[in-house]
């Protein structure tokens, strides 16, 4: 199971991202294999999307996210996003994200070790990492 963060996202749908090339790569290789990401993960990505390409490029890429029959997008709700404040407070001195908070509590709750990112802090949160640096 390899969970999905935002940054994997951007630099394939982004041909001018530095990492666009060596994230496409990665995304190649993982199919077969169940893929997760959240509704937070998503958020992130299209107004990022929007914001640096357009919001009609957005919205086809957000048709294409929730079209996947090879991606589950899961949801948090308040007990999730209670325990993500507690993560944010814990790793306050090292400016993480509250997405990424609440997808190491939904990751942690499905029990999916593996996270294909370009952020670091999910390794300092303990999960093993996929990317353009790694092999599958």
């Amino acid at each position: 199971m390899v969970f999905i963060d935002t940054g994997p996202f951007l630099a394939r749908f982004l041909s001018s991202d530095s990492q666009h090339r060596a994230v496409v790569e990665v995304w190649k290789r993982l199919p077969g294999r169940p893929l997760f990401t959240s509704n937070h993960v998503v958020d992130e990505t299209l107004t990022l999307l929007g914001r640096r390409a357009d919001y009609q490029f957005a919205a086809e890429q957000a048709d294409a996210i929730y079209g996947s029959d090879a991606l589950e997008i899961l949801y948090s709700g308040p007990d999730e996003e209670r325990e993500a404040v507690e993560i944010f407070r814990k790793f306050a001195d090292q400016k993480v994200s509250f997405t990424d908070c609440v997808s190491f509590v939904l990751m942690k709750r499905r029990r999916i070790r593996t996270a294909f990112t370009l952020d670091r802090h999910f390794e300092a949160a303990g999960f093993q990492i996929i990317g353009p640096r790694t092999r599958l």
